[in-house]
């Protein structure tokens, strides 16, 4: 039997699988690519954002002994000297010749009260003294009278003309009239004591300046009821507020951390907020013997060398307490800019920039100028350091550096 013969149909290849097979890899492929991009942008977004903040570079410099500031502070000017005139009684005002602003001399005239009662008084006390002093003068003449009449019935008596009886009546009104005389001269006495009190009532209708200074409120207008203690939401307690220029001082919260910095005249440099440009020479009057347990401090009185019409009652002033430098050789210290130091817990930190991260380090500040401090521990000269940036930095936060 002939085997069969060879044919073009035996050469063609069967294909029982799926021939989308590539394009389902191709698609699980990309899926990864896409999955990966997600995560990898979740991740980034995920990551905090650097905080732009500006640094300088902590510099070392050599100094020499001599005056140097060990403490810088601030507080607020005051006055020693400073009252709010109120009356002694209680009345209606009537008139204030005082406005803010105005210079008033020791005993001058502030304002006026009504003194229709006082002035009425006056005249009623005055009057009875007048009637007691007459009444006193008329006594006066009864007893010179009885006195004479004593007199003649003695001698009548010892020449026995007259009875016993007529003498001791003279006797009797002789001493009656004396004693009318001693009483009525007390009712004088007591009305013109009466006199001298409403007179000092109506003294105290007109208001004056306890001493001399200016006007810095005026709290009181015609019409209004004034009276030296409160008595209701109507009354006012004070006409004005008289501030005696000559008394300012700056008053000054210490923390007692470094009030061993401070001692009695030691010399001080004072700057106005509202002048920062004007260095005020000053000194230590006093230091208060106490502290106060709340705030930790301890309260110092700065008085000026030389007053100001620039310097006024309640204005905010930084001051700088200068040192002898007889303590210290020339020596090296780290200098960096003021603002970079940070109050924290009661200590003096700062932010130092690593590997774009910030590091909060305590540091020690041995001294301070107007406008950079020295550190005496906790840094290195060439560390980056934060001088300007927002306050609740954390310690490991990312920054981006800006120098200034």
């Amino acid at each position: 039997m002939t085997p069969p013969q060879p044919r073009l149909d035996d050469l063609r290849i069967e294909r029982t699988g799926k021939v989308d097979r590539p394009l389902r890899t191709l698609w699980v492929v990309l899926a990864l690519v896409i999955t990966a991009a997600a995560a990898t942008a979740v991740w980034l977004l995920a990551q905090p954002k650097a905080i732009a903040v500006h640094v300088v570079m902590a510099r070392e410099v050599v100094h020499a002994g001599g005056e140097r500031t060990v403490l810088n502070a601030s507080g607020y000017v005051t006055a020693r000297r400073e009252a709010t005139v109120s009356s002694k009684v209680t009345g209606k005002v009537v008139e204030v010749l005082v406005e803010e602003g105005m210079t008033v001399k020791e005993g001058q005239v502030l304002a006026r009260l009504d003194d229709t009662n006082a002035r009425a008084s006056l005249l009623l006390a005055q009057a009875q003294l007048a009637s007691a002093k007459a009444a006193l003068a008329e006594t006066r003449v009864r007893l010179t009278e009885a006195r004479q009449e004593l007199e003649r019935q003695t001698a009548l008596t010892k020449g026995n003309v007259a009875t016993r009886a007529d003498y001791d009546h003279a006797e009797a009104a002789a001493l009656a009239y004396q004693a009318r005389l001693d009483q009525q001269g007390a009712d004088v006495s007591v009305a013109a004591r009466t006199v001298e009190i409403w007179q000092q009532q109506l003294d105290d209708t007109v208001i004056r300046a306890p001493f001399a200074g200016i006007v810095t409120s005026k709290n009181a207008q015609p019409g209004e009821m004034i009276s030296p203690m409160s008595a209701g939401g109507f009354t006012r307690t004070g006409i004005c507020t008289v501030v005696d220029m000559e008394s300012l001082e700056i008053e000054i919260d210490v923390n007692e951390s470094y009030i061993n910095r401070v001692e009695p005249g030691q010399a001080v440099e004072g700057t106005l907020d509202a002048y920062p440009d004007w260095r005020i020479p000053c000194h230590v009057t006093a230091i208060i013997p106490t502290a106060d347990r709340e705030k930790s401090t301890v309260r110092v009185r700065v008085g000026f060398d030389k007053l100001d019409p620039r310097i006024l009652p309640e204005m905010s002033v930084k001051v700088a307490f200068r040192g002898t430098g007889e303590e210290g050789p020339a020596g090296r210290s780290i200098v960096i800019p003021k603002a970079a130091v940070r109050r924290q817990d009661g200590r003096d930190v700062v932010l130092v920039v690593h590997d774009g991260r910030v590091e909060r380090r305590a540091v020690t500040v041995t001294a301070t100028t107007a406008g950079e401090s020295d550190i005496g521990a906790g840094l290195a000269a060439g560390e980056r350091i934060v001088v300007d940036g927002p306050g609740d930095l954390a310690d490991g936060a990312a920054v981006k550096e800006i120098n200034p």
